[in-house]
């Protein structure tokens, strides 16, 4: 591998952290049009695995929109990235494959100057994403969620 090969490698893993720090990011802020902008024209994302729907990039973005007003305070984690980027022969191709963990604490807003509430539920569980090299960057062409486990903090255990 040549030294501007193992560049752009590494440019490529950087663009794609990037991006799947966008998503969470745009998922917790509940900013939609850049959830959007994230995917290809034809990207998908298939929650069925956590509970949720499937569907192209805007019919999802309008599924988390209605689904997450329950839980306006989010901030969910993407930890554990494994990271395969196509090789073209030593040469990095237009494919990507990200699996990663995370952890999505959830819950109401809470009351003005209150700190400290424990939220409503938190759930861990994996994606896979699928990203393609496009014009404007890299996008996601598939995203899948699969929780593994929920817990609500604070409820009375049997």
């Amino acid at each position: 591998m040549t030294q501007r090969v193992a560049l752009a490698t590494v440019m490529d893993r950087l663009s794609i952290d990037a991006v799947i720090t966008d998503y969470a990011v745009a998922v917790d802020d509940g900013t939609w049009d850049d959830y959007i902008a994230l995917f290809t024209e034809d990207g998908r994302a298939d929650y069925r695995g956590a509970g949720g729907a499937e569907g192209t990039a805007p019919e999802t973005a309008q599924w988390l929109a209605r689904t997450l007003r329950a839980s306006p305070v989010r901030q969910h984690l993407i930890v554990n990235r494994r990271l395969d980027l196509q090789d073209l022969g030593g040469y990095p191709g237009d494919q990507a494959r990200v699996r990663a963990d995370y952890l999505n604490p959830m819950g109401p807003a809470a009351e003005a100057g209150e700190h400290g509430t424990v939220p409503a539920f938190v759930s861990g569980g994996r994606y896979a994403f699928d990203l393609l090299r496009t014009e404007p960057g890299w996008r996601i062409r598939t995203v899948e969620a699969r929780e593994l486990w929920r817990c609500a903090p604070g409820a009375a255990t049997g």
